[in-house]
């Protein structure tokens, strides 16, 4: 009698741990691994990410770098990632080269590898890319400036206040699509400042942020004080750039323009600080790299791409109050509608 009961109960215990096995295996991890945890941008992606896995049912772990460029805490982040056995990774690359050998090993593990904003190089080191058309914003905001200065842009002098040494794939494709849009020949589309247009005076870098900007901006005025435009790889840098106009007495005859439609920047637009600025969707990509991921542990199936391009275009639109003709945008009313941070 011992014995059948013994028998019974370990049955049981047996099925028990069976019928947890299904729900166990359903479910699904995935991590978020961005630049840093201090920038607006990233602050948004996080916010989408975390919705979306709280709504799908998905286990979110988020890490980022101290600051822009530290590829060293990403790779950990990939390491621990990979360990945890989550199903995918979303990925904002800090340099875009670097990282990829930690990118395959994860892939190699069966782990879903999105790219988010920052195409990896070469791209399809990740199984797709969730981004803004990073050039189309640089372009969009070349374009603008361009239509604005009209007859006198072809005597520009114009700087670049780029994001970092490495050049990662999205600060040269912000950086060739401004150019391209403003009718300079970018040589060399893979690398910044090789071009020999004698409108381009300066190139400096930023880190993406507005102590970076400001010292960019000083260092660009000391070599050329006739500076006239400038480009900006984002608003945090464009907001640092004014700052050192401005002490300068040249805020009010510099154009300066910019990429991110954060809603600081987007009010920066409207307070004149910043001329136009290409709006891009943080939280959107996010949100849907948490979908193809949850879709992926499902059903195996990698998210395509859109139709003519490699990466998934989740959008840019050009936000100004000083519209150009044949350049399609919106006001700051309808970009703070749409903005974030």
């Amino acid at each position: 009698m011992k014995s059948t009961l013994k028998s019974m109960l370990l049955g049981a215990a047996l099925f028990g741990l069976a019928a947890t096995a299904p729900a166990l295996a359903a479910d699904v991890g995935a991590c978020l691994i961005t630049k840093t945890d201090t920038n607006p941008f990233f602050v948004k992606m996080k916010e989408g990410a975390s919705a979306k896995a709280k709504e799908l049912g998905v286990t979110l772990k988020a890490y980022a770098g101290k600051v822009d460029g530290d590829n060293e805490s990403q790779v950990a982040a990939m390491e621990s990632c990979i360990a945890d056995g989550a199903k995918g990774i979303l990925l904002v690359p800090s340099d875009s080269k670097a990282i990829v050998d930690s990118v395959k090993k994860a892939r190699d593990a069966g782990i879903l590898v999105i790219a988010l904003d920052t195409p990896l190089d070469p791209i399809d080191a990740a199984d797709s890319t969730f981004a803004t058309d990073n050039f189309k914003a640089g372009e969009l905001i070349g374009a603008w400036a361009k239509a604005q200065l009209g007859d006198a842009a072809k005597d520009a002098k114009i700087a670049y206040l780029d994001l970092n040494p490495s050049q990662p794939t999205v600060d040269v494709l912000r950086d060739q699509g401004f150019m391209t849009g403003f009718g300079i020949d970018v040589k060399d589309a893979n690398k910044i400042g090789d071009e020999d247009d004698a409108r381009n005076v300066c190139h400096d870098v930023t880190n993406g942020n507005e102590e970076g900007g400001r010292k960019a901006m000083e260092n660009c005025l000391s070599k050329e004080p006739a500076i006239n435009v400038v480009y900006t790889i984002n608003e945090p840098a464009a907001a640092g750039a004014y700052e050192a106009l401005k002490a300068a007495g040249r805020e009010k005859d510099v154009l300066v323009v910019s990429v991110d439609g954060g809603c600081p920047g987007v009010k920066n637009v409207a307070g004149g600080v910043i001329g136009a600025t290409s709006q891009q969707y943080p939280l959107l990509m996010a949100a849907m790299g948490i979908e193809a991921i949850k879709k992926f542990a499902d059903t195996g199936e990698k998210p395509k791409m859109t139709e003519g391009k490699n990466f998934f275009d989740t959008g840019a639109t050009l936000v100004t109050d000083k519209p150009a003709a044949g350049v399609d945008s919106i006001d700051t009313k309808a970009g703070a509608a749409k903005c974030w941070g």
